[in-house]
């Protein structure tokens, strides 16, 4: 079994931008050496928003990166700079990463929304439009 993470953030101001792409480097350099990573996918949507979909070992695998090094260091700051953030995690069989379309039905279903210190109306229902599934690169 595959152990799947998805994360949807919206940026709530291009101001946070510049510091955000800063933080996405460095984690996307973390993620690459992290034990137990299989492979992962991001997608830059409308509106300031970013998906990202990673595949691990296990969920402990998961846990050790996202609670490490420069991922830890962007944490604390995505609850000022977003206006909405959620997260799934689901495991499966497949070792491929499922489409952008069947992780968006993933994050309506089962999703949940993450704290932010100024959410959006939509931001506890998860009640996004839908993505734009064009446009992402393998991590």
């Amino acid at each position: 079994m595959i152990f799947i993470s998805l994360t949807r953030l919206r940026i709530r101001s291009i101001l946070y931008l510049p510091v955000f792409a800063i933080y996405t480097v460095r984690s996307l350099r973390q993620v690459k050496k992290a034990p137990g990573f299989h492979t992962g996918a991001l997608l830059p949507d409308r509106s300031w928003t970013f998906w990202t979909m990673t595949a691990w070992d296990e969920r402990e695998s998961m846990r050790q990166y996202m609670t490490t090094g420069a991922h830890k260091s962007a944490m604390p700051h995505l609850m000022h700079w977003c206006d909405e953030a959620s997260v799934a995690h689901w495991e499966q069989e497949q070792t491929s990463l499922p489409s952008w379309e069947e992780a968006d039905r993933r994050m309506r279903e089962s999703g949940r929304a993450s704290k932010v210190n100024h959410p959006s109306p939509e931001h506890a229902s998860l009640n996004y439009r839908k993505p734009r599934t064009t446009g992402g690169g393998i991590i």
